[in-house]
């Protein structure tokens, strides 16, 4: 018989064989295949939630990254706007102590412009006092160098001191 038309025989025994080699499979590979594949399948699943598990948290961690990164820049403002009201305050505050300063300055030199005026004052009016006693002594030395002038002014001193 040729290849093409096989005889009965053989086919009865290819049929045998291929019984035999199913229930050979079915008994010992078939079951392990089939559960290697379930448990390829359930892997998978696991990978499969387990990345969207995974995807849900980055979007987590990326939305409290933004929420973090925007509490960040409402304190560095905060921070920022307090740093600046501190600034002026200080700078207000040492203009105010500048002004103070300057003013008790001013008095402090008022005081002393003062008192040199007055020290300035009584001097000129004892050098004028000075100047005045010694302009009289000498013209009186000058009227009173002779005896005669001498006694006479005397004498107009006492009626002037007697009528009073």
């Amino acid at each position: 018989m040729g290849l093409v038309t096989p005889d009965y025989g053989l086919i009865v025994w290819m049929l045998l064989s291929f019984s035999i080699l199913l229930f050979i499979l079915k008994k010992f590979a078939w079951t392990p295949i089939l559960q290697g594949l379930k448990h390829r399948e359930d892997s998978i699943a696991r990978a499969l939630a387990q990345a969207e598990q995974a995807r849900a948290e980055m979007q987590q961690l990326e939305q409290r990254n933004r929420d973090l990164a925007e509490q960040s820049r409402r304190e560095r403002e905060q921070s920022l706007a307090e740093l600046k009201q501190l600034r002026e305050r200080l700078v207000a505050e040492a203009k105010e102590e500048a002004k103070e300063e300057a003013r008790r300055l001013v008095e402090k030199a008022h005081a002393a412009i003062a008192q040199e005026r007055l020290a300035v004052s009584k001097e000129l009016q004892q050098q004028a006092a000075m100047m005045a006693v010694e302009i009289s002594e000498k013209i009186l030395r000058r009227q009173l160098a002779d005896g005669s002038a001498r006694a006479e002014y005397i004498d107009q001193l006492i009626g002037e001191v007697n009528v009073n």
